[in-house]
């Protein structure tokens, strides 16, 4: 659904999750200047509002120094990105706590984070080990490889976890990161996730995966499939199986890069295009580590309007 107004919101902004207490003036102009140009959407079957373009971070960590990591989420907000991806394995934990510093100047700006793969070395190592440990794991792949665990204790405390490297009291999205079927007890998980969104910890959760992991939930699991985040492309067509079980394109994501290790030399705005043409209801995950993509981005979305 397309949001064209949205009324009784804070500074009458279609943000995601809005607290009764009114952000200060400045805040709402910045935000109302960085909304204009960028469609909003409800993601299906749930009341959370997001851009059009939702921003990975998954290779934030590679941007540069912390000045230019933030300089880059700044500007996605400039240019309409209300909604943000993240997990605890990306740049292990550094990526949560880039975000944080942006969401406390933006706090009506949204974000996904994951559980379920973690990092090699912990979430608390400096970010010069991080750096060290990642460009190690392409001589030695042990070094950098990451902890699978769907240990409803261990997923207990790494909420918390994500919660302080956020700094926030509240995630809008919380998906289980690239699960299997037999790696998890579903009716404990689904009745945990439930207890953390009635906390309100929690906004909404679902899987983040592959199709291939995720028909086995649409077949036997599907409460724990609530949102569902998949890899699609535009010539393997993998969120159609969506369709199949009665279920509308959420979230996608792996448009550019899939026609990247392809030999596609199709250029990005028209693999985007054709991206938000498949995904017409649901926001779509991109990435960038150069700021001028920003503008290119927001001007697609806008468009799709």
């Amino acid at each position: 659904m397309l949001l064209t107004t949205m009324k009784n919101l804070q500074c009458g902004l279609p943000i995601a999750n809005v607290k009764p207490n009114r952000m200060p003036s400045q805040q709402c102009a910045d935000l109302a200047n960085a909304v204009k140009n960028m469609q909003m959407v409800t993601i299906p079957g749930t009341r959370m509002v997001a851009s059009k373009f939702i921003l990975g971070t998954a290779s934030l960590h590679s941007v540069g120094g912390r000045k230019d990591r933030h300089a880059l989420l700044e500007a996605a907000i400039d240019h309409g990105f209300t909604h943000f991806d993240t997990a605890p394995y990306y740049g292990f934990g550094w990526a949560e706590r880039d975000l944080a510093q942006v969401l406390k100047r933006h706090p009506r700006a949204s974000v996904t984070t994951k559980v379920g793969i973690y990092s090699p070395g912990s979430e608390t190592q400096p970010f010069s080990a991080m750096i060290l440990r990642k460009a190690g794991g392409k001589l030695l792949p042990a070094l950098s490889k990451p902890t699978i665990s769907f240990s409803l204790q261990r997923a207990k405390q790494a909420l918390e976890s994500s919660l302080a490297r956020l700094e926030r009291d509240h995630i809008e999205l919380y998906m289980l990161h690239e699960p299997e079927l037999d790696m998890l007890n579903t009716d404990e998980w689904l009745g945990w996730l439930q207890k953390m969104v009635t906390s309100g910890k929690v906004g909404n959760f679902g899987l983040a995966l592959t199709a291939d992991k995720l028909e086995p939930f649409l077949k036997q699991a599907p409460e724990l499939a609530s949102v569902v985040q998949v890899l699609d492309s535009l010539d393997g067509k993998e969120a159609d199986i969506l369709g199949r079980y009665g279920k509308p394109m959420q979230i996608t994501y792996g448009y550019l890069s899939a026609a990247l290790a392809s030999g596609d030399t199709t250029a990005v705005p028209e693999i985007l295009a054709k991206a938000l043409e498949r995904n017409t209801q649901g926001a779509i995950i991109v990435s960038t580590k150069k700021i001028s993509r920003l503008a290119q981005y927001q001007q697609l979305a806008g468009n799709a309007q």
